[in-house]
């Protein structure tokens, strides 16, 4: 190798590792206020994408569960269960609509 293709080499390393250090990834873990931040915004967008997906999860499967007939014990538990959760939904809408 010469050294012009070696001075070559170098220069775009730099010129490589300029561009990663300028990178937001590398921006945000350079900083703990900011990586304490980023790290407290994902937590909770974690924690709040896992309940409503659990929630939207069960409340299809409880439903579909309720509207099989053709098998008594999995159908009727289902009906239980929307029957104590019923009750409580029609105290919130009529607590809503008065004016």
């Amino acid at each position: 190798m010469d050294e012009n293709s070696v001075r070559d080499e170098i220069a775009h390393l730099r010129r490589e590792v300029a561009r990663l250090n300028n990178h937001r990834f590398i921006k945000v873990h350079n900083s703990i206020p900011r990586l304490v931040m980023f790290q407290l915004y994902r937590g909770i967008a974690f924690g709040l994408g896992g309940v409503l997906g659990a929630t939207v999860f069960l409340s299809i499967t409880v439903w579909s569960l309720s509207q099989i007939d053709f098998i008594p014990i999995i159908g009727d538990w289902a009906k239980e269960i929307i029957e104590i959760i019923q009750p409580e939904l029609d105290v919130d809408v009529q607590i809503e609509e008065r004016p």
